[in-house]
């Protein structure tokens, strides 16, 4: 019996090396790629591991993004055939601490967590408000970078629409009228970089009775700016170039430090990049069901978000003027 539970435990230990011996793990994938693993191909699958004596095949029009056991990002987009240990040798041997958020985003987005969501979402409440916002609840309404994308529902209003930015004391800071369901705000834009706390509304310019609710954006103060500015050049040492991929690997350095804006900046770049990978797609719809976001699809060409809604002005006055217009201002250069 004793010898029986020995060999047991040898298989589980040797079971347990080989998975830690593998060389990447598939972060994204675009297309009917193809792996091989001894003698037989098979469908590359996303949150999937690869041997260095693994093969890859890309198909046309089709990419792969890869991050290896040492953290290593590495995206394969031309069509031919692969071998994991020269994609190895590609790379080196250096280490990197986008690991950390590799693991996040495969445990996030994994098949258990997935069901866990599904199980815990109920009817959420929408209001009655005939614009939905879709930014993140107050307490995570900090933001690190100079750019702030963010996009709204009409369920009966139609463009153009008016986006209200306001200081805390509902003074006009600044408008911006776009025919789309999105935009995105620059905070380096003189009238904006001075304020630490922005209010957002949008309206309907055919009817400007019809409107959201008020969300607002909070710039970091000094300290954690500073904080997370290490922070970020640590994660981004590796990702040199503007692309979707590194943008989807920034989204999840930039959730796991609750700067969700930022994350959605970063999403909203991806897919814009990279339309036809679905791996962002659907990361984003799984981003915005964990964050407590109403349920919804989001396509390339149709979004489908929702969101929630924030607390009134006399709260936030309250709240923020007091807190935030003392801190000294910082702006991600």
């Amino acid at each position: 019996m004793k010898n029986i539970f020995f060999a047991a435990g040898l298989l589980i230990a040797v079971a347990a090396q080989a998975q830690n011996d593998y060389a990447f793990r598939v972060l994204a994938n675009k297309g009917p790629n193809q792996v091989k693993s001894g003698e037989t191909w098979m469908p590359v699958k996303t949150g999937s591991q690869l041997m260095k004596d693994d093969e890859l095949k890309l198909s046309e029009n089709s990419s792969i993004g890869l991050v290896s056991k040492t953290g290593k990002p590495l995206e394969l987009k031309e069509a031919k055939t692969y071998k994991v240990i020269e994609l190895l040798a590609q790379i080196g041997n250096a280490t990197s601490v986008l690991n950390k958020y590799t693991d996040f985003i495969l445990s996030s987005n994994s098949d258990e967590a997935r069901k866990n969501r599904l199980s815990a979402t109920g009817a959420v409440h929408r209001g009655v408000e005939d614009i939905k916002v879709f930014l993140p609840q107050n307490q995570n309404a900090e933001i690190f970078g100079t750019k702030a994308t963010f996009r709204w529902e009409a369920t009966k209003s139609e463009a153009p629409f008016i986006v209200v930015l306001q200081d805390v004391y509902g003074s006009e800071l600044l408008k911006i009228e776009t025919n789309e369901n999105s935009t995105t705000l620059d905070l380096s834009n003189p009238k904006l970089i001075k304020e630490p706390v922005i209010l957002i509304e949008v309206v309907c310019k055919a009817d400007t009775k019809n409107k959201s609710e008020q969300h607002l954006i909070k710039k970091l103060s000094s300290a954690k700016f500073e904080q997370t500015k290490k922070l970020f050049s640590e994660a981004s040492a590796d990702l040199n170039e503007e692309t979707a991929f590194n943008n989807y690997l920034l989204a999840a350095f930039y959730e796991e430090n609750k700067l969700l804006i930022d994350a959605i900046t970063c999403y909203e770049q991806a897919i814009k990049m990279d339309q036809e990978n679905p791996t962002y797609q659907d990361a984003y719809d799984e981003f915005l069901l964990r964050n407590k976001t109403e349920k919804g699809k989001i396509t390339v060409h149709f979004y489908m978000e929702r969101g929630l809604g924030l607390v009134s002005r006399p709260l936030l006055l309250c709240c923020y003027s007091m807190a935030y217009l003392s801190l000294p201002l910082c702006i991600k250069a």
